[in-house]
């Protein structure tokens, strides 16, 4: 393995212990572990270092039998690496070994050879094992909400990893884009790439022709329906991609977020793909609107536990506590929304998360507080028929689409205010 190699190498394992030691956001602790790394080395640390956390838990399995106790969080994520390496990406074995024991700290070289080389040796058959599953605590509720054996095929998701997903700035151009990047059309008439590749080296990119976002992220705004001129409101903007799909509808959008650093990047996006909106930073529970806007866009701070096979760093970072305080936040937010909202206008609150109480519990919530509001259903032949709740609602699991490449959890609900 080459010298640059092995600092994408060390780069995942340093960002790896920041999440499992720190408790700290794996695109956190990217971003500082790979100062100075160029683009390509950073993006093969991104992947090591995601792809070895989403298989952390039968890499565990594995090294178990041969783990007298369990190690420093850095040398057990380096083995967790050279595991992910040799039985995932299948890699050198040689290599992989001969370099992890290079990156070990003094005194641990010794150790992370046996190891590696007991579990190639006489080590149990990678595919026997049972796949990494759900934190206990995320699991019990899950399967409280939807069954066992939906929790099973969404963990097989979240092992599976995701696809990569691009919206287009301009619709009515997904066939002629699906060839030109070699990716598929989605059932609901997006692209997805369909091998892994550097997205700023693509074609369009530059251009600003698409953005990458998750077919279930996408779901929201689609549902908003923005139309051309019609002034907008996007709370809790960040990171943007609503931001940009409203924008290209032709709306006058008001994008608002709380965090200087990530609206900076909602900024650098919309001037890429050369859209425009109205960024404000503050806090959304306390800014104030000029006027009414003919349609809210809330997309909530919430649990994240719909983006799973995306953030596989939040199965060390999240244990359940918190929850409450997000329901909170997320009826605030709500209720503060609906007070830039004109009379028969509409607010669609979304969450990333498959927990009912930040989905249908919270809008029941809201029809409660609000007399005013009332549950429009979405219409449109691209809402597959498995995310259409009772009562008007889109509910979204990762296994939903366990045959077409996996999609993020979401809830969305389209609200209407009466006159």
């Amino acid at each position: 393995m080459t010298k640059a190699g092995a600092e994408a190498r060390r780069t995942a394992v340093a960002a790896m212990t920041s999440v499992t030691d720190r408790r700290q956001l794996l695109g956190v602790a990217l971003a500082r572990a790979a100062e100075g790394l160029d683009p390509p080395e950073r993006a093969r640390a991104g992947r090591l270092a995601t792809g070895a956390l989403r298989w952390a838990g039968r890499s565990d399995r594995m090294l178990g039998p041969f783990l007298k106790r369990l190690p420093e969080d850095r040398v057990m994520n380096l083995l967790r690496l050279a595991v992910f390496e040799m039985f995932v990406e299948l890699a050198p074995a040689h290599a992989v070994v001969d370099q992890s024991v290079s990156l070990a700290p003094r005194g641990k070289t010794g150790l992370v050879n046996a190891v590696l080389r007991n579990v190639l040796r006489s080590g149990p058959d990678w595919d026997s094992l049972p796949l990494p599953g759900l934190p206990k605590w995320l699991r019990r509720r899950l399967v409280d909400a939807w069954g066992r054996d939906a929790v099973l095929a969404m963990e097989a998701e979240f092992a599976a990893g995701p696809e990569l997903d691009l919206t287009l700035r301009d619709s009515g151009e997904e066939e002629s884009w699906a060839k030109r990047l070699g990716a598929a059309l989605r059932p609901d008439g997006g692209i997805r790439l369909v091998e892994p590749r550097q997205v700023s080296t693509l074609p369009g990119y530059e251009d600003g022709a698409w953005w990458v976002q998750d077919a279930g992220a996408a779901v929201a705004a689609r549902v908003l329906d923005a139309q051309p001129g019609e002034p907008v409101l996007d709370l809790c903007c960040a990171p943007g991609g609503k931001t940009l799909q409203l924008a290209a509808s032709g709306a006058e959008v008001t994008a608002v977020d709380v965090s200087m650093e990530r609206m900076a990047r909602v900024e650098e996006n919309l001037a890429r793909t050369g859209l425009a909106a109205t960024c404000i930073v503050a806090d959304a529970l306390n800014w104030t609107s000029q006027g009414k806007f003919d349609a809210v866009l809330v997309d909530a701070p919430c649990s994240g536990t719909g983006t799973l096979r995306r953030h596989p760093d939040l199965v060390f970072v999240r244990d359940g506590s918190g929850i409450d305080e997000l329901v909170g936040l997320q009826a605030r937010l709500i209720d503060r929304a609906l007070l830039s909202l004109r009379p028969g206008g509409r607010l669609v609150y979304c969450t990333c998360s498959l927990l009912p109480e930040e989905g249908e519990g919270q809008v029941g919530a809201a029809l409660s507080r609000h007399p005013d509001l009332s549950v429009v259903a979405p219409a449109g032949d691209w809402i597959d028929k498995l995310w259409r709740t009772t009562d008007g609602m889109l509910r979204i699991r990762p296994d939903h689409w366990r045959d077409k490449g996996g999609i993020d959890g979401f809830f969305v609900a389209c609200l209407e205010k009466r006159p």
